[in-house]
């Protein structure tokens, strides 16, 4: 079985405009996005652009037997990647901007998007399709690069996260990811 470091090493060198990172996300970072899944009951946890599974496992360990997790991905190599890895998991090849097409209600939906990469009509549409997919009570959480920051896509997905959501929560720097990076927490879909 191919590693984990080279399969996300292959897709992002296939299509580094969608993968949009060079390394899996960090154990720390993972296990930050990941705090909003529910550990009781029989939550639905979307996951968007899960890659090589980093984040998958972080939502593993948290979600309860009685939960489903979906993974949405877009990159063939790293479904047949998380199929193998992770077989508990509802892979399903996809496009985040089609959320509502999995016809189900998400307790928490985490994402590995790239998002300061999309143009800001993709970035809203996305997010309009989170918002649509939450519960009452869900939550969102995605993540920005901090270099990242001043281009373009992310100050536009910043300010989409406020006009989204009635609740954005900033983390502080994670600055054992590769590269450093910051979590958003959103709630209450406007």
């Amino acid at each position: 079985m191919t590693s984990e470091f080279q399969t996300f090493f292959a897709a992002a060198m296939r299509r580094p405009g969608v993968i949009g990172a060079v390394a899996p996300s960090s154990p720390g970072l993972a296990d930050l996005l990941a705090a909003i899944t529910p550990t009781t009951g029989s939550p639905a946890v979307v996951e968007l652009g899960p890659g090589t599974g980093s984040v998958t496992a972080a939502i593993q360990r948290r979600l309860p037997v009685t939960g489903r997790h979906i993974a949405v991905e877009i990159d063939q190599a790293m479904i047949e990647f998380l199929e193998a890895a992770h077989p508990g998991v509802d892979v399903v090849h996809g496009d985040a901007a089609n959320l509502t097409d999995l016809g189900v209600k998400a307790d928490a939906v985490v994402s590995g998007l790239p998002w300061s990469l999309f143009q800001p009509e993709r970035q809203r549409r996305i997010l309009d399709q989170v918002a649509a997919i939450l519960t009452p009570d869900g939550a969102f959480t995605t993540f920005a690069y901090r270099h990242a920051g001043a281009m373009a896509g992310a100050r536009s997905f910043h300010r989409l996260l406020h006009a989204v959501f009635d609740e954005v929560i900033v983390s502080h720097t994670i600055w054992r990811n590769m590269p450093p990076a910051r979590i958003y927490v959103c709630r209450r879909p406007l």
